[in-house]
């Protein structure tokens, strides 16, 4: 563990955030194994419903996930299979399609709510307000240096 002290605190953050993010993945997938759901899958439904405006298009999920257009259609067919959400044509353009979650979807996150919650709390476990603050805020900046990585290339 020496190494990891002596470490530099961006090198440190970088492989912590995939670190993180993996394990993270993880342990959801185990979670919702048993509800026949990915974790990529749950997160569209999470992104559909809390980080867009009005019901988003598969291009919009795709940039608030950081994922191609093409990945989101093929997780948004399966839960479209699975009944918890609706690929509609746009009224005003028909090239356009949106994502609807269903009334289904709002029984699976009620059903989850408890589980998610604890999850979330055993997360965040011992972290201040003030270090949550902070991490937003860094956490915030990088997504926001990607997006414009990604704008150049």
């Amino acid at each position: 563990m020496k190494k990891l002290d002596a470490m530099k605190d961006r090198k440190f953050i970088f492989g912590s955030v995939q670190i993180v993010a993996n394990k993270m993945d993880t342990l959801l997938e185990r979670e919702l194994k048993v509800y026949g759901l990915t974790s990529k899958q749950w997160f569209l439904t999470v992104v559909s419903e809390n980080a867009l405006d009005k019901l988003p298009t598969l291009k919009e999920a795709a940039r608030a996930m950081g994922s191609s257009h093409q990945n989101i259609k093929q997780l948004a067919l399966k839960l479209e299979q699975k009944g918890l959400l609706a690929l509609e044509r746009d009224k005003k353009d028909s090239r356009v399609t949106r994502i609807r979650l269903t009334d289904e979807n709002d029984q699976f996150a009620k059903k989850i709510q408890v589980k998610a919650a604890a999850f979330t709390e055993a997360l965040f476990m011992g972290i201040e307000e003030d270090e949550i603050s902070k991490g937003r805020a860094m956490l915030q900046r990088m997504m926001s240096n990607l997006e414009q990585m990604d704008q150049r290339e």
